[in-house]
Parts: C-alpha cells; structure tokens; sequence
C-alpha cells in the first residue's frame, strides 16, 4: 500500500540586488545546501507555509508572489511534494534562524546553482530560476515606474496649491484714462455783416487854401462857400460801391484862382 506523500512549500528567494541573489540555505543535521522550504502544519494551505518556512530559515520576511511550480521527489521512502513561489526578502533578517538551519547564503544564479547539494533542486532551479529573474526583474521596473508618477503627482499636487494662491493675488489695473472733452467752435455765420473800422479822413477846406494863396499874391479875397463840414466820415465800404474821383489840391487852387480871375 503507497504511503501518503509529505507535503511541503518553501521559495526562490530573491534580493534585490544587481545582480539580484538567491537564498540557499545549510542543514545542520546532514549539512546540505538546499532551497529554503518545510512541512505543512495541519490545516495550513501551502502558501501560508511556504512564507512561514522562508522566515524561518532565512531569517528574512518576505513578499509571496506568483507560483512557479512543483517539485515532486523520493525522500525517506516516501514522495515529498514541494510547492515554490516567487518571493522578495526584506533588507535586514527580522528574527534568528531556527535550530535545523546551520546558515544562510545569498548568491547570483549561477553560483547558487553550483552550491545546491541534491541534484533534483539544481535541475528545478536552473528551469525555473530565470522565470523568477525575468518576473522580478518585470515587476522592478513597474516598481519604478509607479514610483516616478507617484513623485511626477506630488509635483503636481503642489503646483496646484500653489496655483489658486497666485491666482488670488490682486491684479493691477490699467489706469482709467478720461476722454478729453471735445470743445466745439460755434459757427460762424457766413452771412453775418463784418463791421471794418474806416479811418476818418478829413478834407481840406477850398476856401482857406484859396484865401492862402490870394494872400501870398496878393490877389482879393473869393467869395465865400459854404465850406464843407469837416471831420465827415467817409461812407462805409459797402455803400461806396462806385466812389467819385476827387482832384488833388494843387489842381483845385489853380481851378479856383483861374475863376477868380
């Protein structure tokens, strides 16, 4: 009769690193390099104990991540079922290794392969040890990425508060300019009269230039005129449209000296 096979879980224990190290740890009881692993307790599901075993043995708390697969071999006459995962260990060890442990290494891929003792896990690691690479190197970079929008959304949250805060800030207003008022000329009325000032011209008197002239001849006096009134003003332009012409004096005496003789 098969005798029920032993269950256990355990991981590809991975430190970030370049290049990144796995976990392989030493048995004291037949000092052997395996991958850290162990028993299910009853009623324990096997990712429970895989983290469980991992903290154990290596000391370190780890992350659980995607399952890799089964290894399956003959231990002590019996079958042992081993179920791995992908796991990330924590910077420092957060307790000390249990007793069955003697220690703790962490290598680069091909070193770890070379210092594995059983032939079974060598094979299982070199299969499915650079799935786990290529997984954790994939989910560093996601890693990195979250962690650049997550500083570009900072950036952007303080920006935004600092936005509002000069979006307040009081404006300066232009100067209001005031029209200047429009002065309007009154009009001129073309038809309106334009008063010009004539001088006042006043005219010699005949008869005392005449009686002058007798004098200095010795000639008798003229019968007298009615001289003309003097200090007359000359007719505005505008009435004096066709003005008499008028002799000049010498002219006139000689007329008045001619009659009078």
């Amino acid at each position: 009769m098969a005798r029920t096979p032993v269950l256990a879980a355990g991981g590809i224990v991975l430190r970030r690193e370049s290049p990144p190290r796995i976990a392989v740890v030493r048995l004291r009881k037949r000092n052997e390099w395996v991958l850290p692993k162990g028993k299910l307790d009853d009623g324990e599901t096997a990712r429970d104990a895989a983290e469980r075993e991992v903290l154990e043995e290596t000391g370190h708390d780890v992350e659980v991540h995607e399952f890799l697969g089964t290894l399956v071999y003959d231990s002590g006459g019996r079958s042992k079922v081993v179920h791995y995962w992908r796991m990330d260990a924590g910077g420092k060890p957060v307790r000390e290794l249990m007793s069955d442990i003697k220690e703790v290494d962490w290598l680069p891929f091909d070193a770890a392969l070379e210092r594995l003792s059983r032939s079974y896990e060598r094979t299982f690691l070199e299969n499915v040890g650079p799935i786990a690479l290529q997984a954790a190197a994939l989910a560093e970079r996601e890693r990195r990425a979250r962690l650049r929008l997550a500083a570009a959304e900072r950036r952007r949250n303080r920006q935004g508060a600092i936005l509002p805060a000069a979006e307040q800030m009081p404006v300066a207003e232009a100067p209001v300019v005031a029209e200047a008022p429009v002065v309007t000329e009154p009009p001129v009325a073309v038809d309106a009269a334009v008063a010009v000032e004539v001088p006042v011209m006043a005219e010699y008197d005949v008869a005392d230039a005449g009686e002058a002239v007798k004098a200095e001849h010795g000639v008798g006096a003229a019968p007298t005129e009615q001289p003309p009134s003097f200090g007359r003003e000359i007719d505005p332009v505008a009435s004096a449209v066709h003005p008499t012409p008028r002799k000049n004096l010498i002219e006139r005496v000689r007329d008045w000296l001619r009659r009078a003789a």
